[in-house]
């Protein structure tokens, strides 16, 4: 009777492997994204620029090789397309990362960073973008883009993000949360009510971006939500920042303007008034067409974008 017992037994765990082993082969990729610390996928031919791209212009970059939202990333694109059209801007959307070259950001006043994941550059590609951006470029990421999938960047994580992605909201994943606005003057944050709700898969750090310099435009209330993530594992910050901004480079130089926003897990944050609202600001402001923040004002602005000349 044991004997046939532990038949049946050995029977159930190889029928449980298999299952293993071909849900595993399906799902490899996604695997190899989450549990491996990514793909290892670098672009050497640059993407071709049109040639008469008007300015300023928006470089839009989706890469991933980590986790890739792929329900966000195609409002997204669509989205900034769609605000570059409205707005007379250049735009160009890429997942190749051999865009970030000297001649190619060279064409472009600021890049979007749509939910990047994960290690996408190579070294002189991250070193032409730190460049292009210490020099004055404009950068406004979103979402993935402050996740611990870039820790092996240390420039991009320390100086840039400025705090350590350590999880996101697990019970339940998605939960609707108070956001205030805290800095009120800033061009980022006009047109935005003093507060809303929303849903997301809120983010937190190690550190409040605070404590590294960064402005603080937006935070998310801890008591409008259950701040618990995997293995209920206590996600509250106190001071919990969701938006904020820094200049890049040497003070009394051109600086670079930094924008990172933790909103956009969802496609549905692409239909949000008030997050649209953010990014058509974040967006204007990475080009320098609003505010004085980092030593340059509008005055100093690119060139009008074509068809605008003379107006």
């Amino acid at each position: 009777m044991l004997r046939k017992v532990l038949k049946v037994v050995m029977w159930l765990l190889l029928a449980l492997l298999v299952v293993f082993a071909v849900l595993l082969w399906r799902n490899w990729d996604i695997f190899q994204r989450v549990a491996l610390g990514g793909v290892k996928v670098y672009e050497t031919t640059p993407p071709a620029i049109p040639a008469n791209l008007p300015r300023p212009a928006i470089l839009v970059f989706s890469k991933t090789n980590a986790f890739r939202h792929e329900e966000s990333i195609p409002p997204g694109n669509a989205f900034f397309a769609d605000l570059a059209k409205q707005k007379g801007w250049g735009y160009f959307q890429t997942e190749n990362g051999a865009a970030f070259s000297p001649e190619v950001l060279a064409k472009f006043d600021a890049v979007v960073f749509n939910n990047v994941s994960g290690d996408v550059f190579t070294p002189a590609q991250r070193a032409a973008f730190k460049a292009w951006l210490e020099q004055g470029g404009g950068y406004v990421g979103v979402h993935a883009a402050g996740d611990n999938s870039h820790q092996a960047w240390g420039w991009y994580i320390n100086d840039l993000i400025g705090a350590t992605f350590i999880q996101h909201t697990m019970d339940p994943q998605f939960q609707t949360a108070t956001v205030n606005v805290e800095d009120k003057t800033h061009p980022a944050t006009q047109g935005l009510p003093a507060s809303w709700k929303r849903v997301e898969e809120w983010y937190s750090f190690d550190k409040s971006p605070r404590t590294t310099g960064a402005q603080v435009l937006i935070t998310v209330d801890e008591k409008t939500y259950n701040p618990v993530g995997m293995f209920k594992k206590d996600l509250r910050m106190g001071d919990h920042p969701m938006v904020w901004s820094r200049c890049v480079g040497p003070k009394g130089a051109k600086q670079g303007r930094f924008l990172y926003s933790a909103f956009g897990h969802r496609a549905e944050s692409w239909a949000e008034p008030e997050n649209r609202q953010l990014m058509t600001n974040s967006v204007g402001w990475a080009l320098k067409l609003n505010g004085n923040e980092c030593g340059v004002g509008p005055s100093s602005a690119a060139k009008p974008a074509v068809g605008e000349q003379g107006k």
